[in-house]
């Protein structure tokens, strides 16, 4: 490699590879390799640091009495409702920020400061580097990239130990699907078919060519939206993008909280990096 493919490849967020807490390669986690074949993914230390959560979870009966158990967890642990004495005398100046927040943010704009909390939180846990934000994230450094960081560190959504509770939001949806399943259309063991809609100037980066009508190889956002829908995907776009998507990459589908933010558009957040996609047009 020359000094100058040296420096575009230290420029290039595409080909950064980063440290992460499962256990397994970043670059492996964003190929369509490892999407073919999954493999189980735990978060480091997730699980041993909240094991009363995960006994209440062994013991549920049902999704619903599980998805009581986390929720009442999280609002003891992370003090997400606001205390009796704050009630009565009205002293709820203290913001607290949940996942929960961030999942309300995330579904008005994607690109708010909660999706750079979120995006950032897929950084540090799974090494997999966003692709935009607002704009392309392309060659480091430059004024979109120190939007980003501004925004991910912003200390209103940062603090309350926001990454353990995404930690425990990614640990308690793969308990979920492994204890119940997924209630979901066009699921298999392994994978579930999802449909997402962009245009052409949309977010997604091809690895090679074009959008073109059959198959493709896509290098989508980090983190991403989905739906259950491939109606619903129609309003978004004019290409419809067709996923096989794994189960392990899943952070939210639609019933995996009792109240929750997200659940008019049949949405699901999965983690992002390169796929194969059937493209369509509308």
């Amino acid at each position: 490699m020359t000094p100058q493919d040296e420096a575009n490849h230290a420029n290039d967020p595409s080909r950064w590879y980063s440290t992460n807490l499962v256990g397994i390669p970043t670059w492996l986690l964003a190929s369509v390799e490892f999407n073919a074949h999954p493999q189980a993914l735990r978060i480091a230390g997730a699980q041993e640091r909240h094991r009363g959560l995960f006994r209440l979870l062994e013991e549920s009966t049902s999704s619903e009495d599980a998805a009581e158990k986390f929720r009442r967890y999280m609002d003891i642990v992370f003090q997400l409702t606001p205390t009796q004495y704050e009630v009565l005398y009205a002293e709820l100046r203290r913001f607290r920020p949940s996942y929960l927040k961030l999942m309300e943010g995330w579904g008005f704009d994607s690109n708010s400061p909660q999706g750079a909390v979120l995006k950032g939180w897929v950084e540090s846990r799974f090494g997999l580097t966003p692709s935009f934000h607002k704009v392309p994230l392309q060659k480091y450094p430059s004024k979109a990239w120190m939007q980003y960081l501004e925004e991910k560190y912003a200390s209103r959504f940062h603090n309350n130990s926001i990454h353990q509770q995404l930690d425990l939001l990614y640990e308690y949806c793969q308990f979920i699907i492994r204890r119940y399943g997924l209630a979901l259309a066009d699921s298999s063991d392994d994978w579930v078919k999802l449909w997402r809609g962009i245009n052409l100037y949309d977010e997604p980066t091809l690895t090679g060519g074009r959008i073109s009508k059959g198959e493709c190889i896509l290098r989508l956002n980090n983190l991403v939206s989905f739906t259950t829908s491939r109606e619903r995907a129609e309003e978004f776009g004019d290409w419809i993008l067709e996923a096989r998507v794994p189960k392990v990459k899943l952070l939210f589908f639609p019933g995996l909280l009792l109240n929750h933010p997200l659940s008019g558009e049949g949405e699901v957040l999965a983690l992002g990096g390169h796929y194969t996609v059937k493209a369509s047009y509308v």
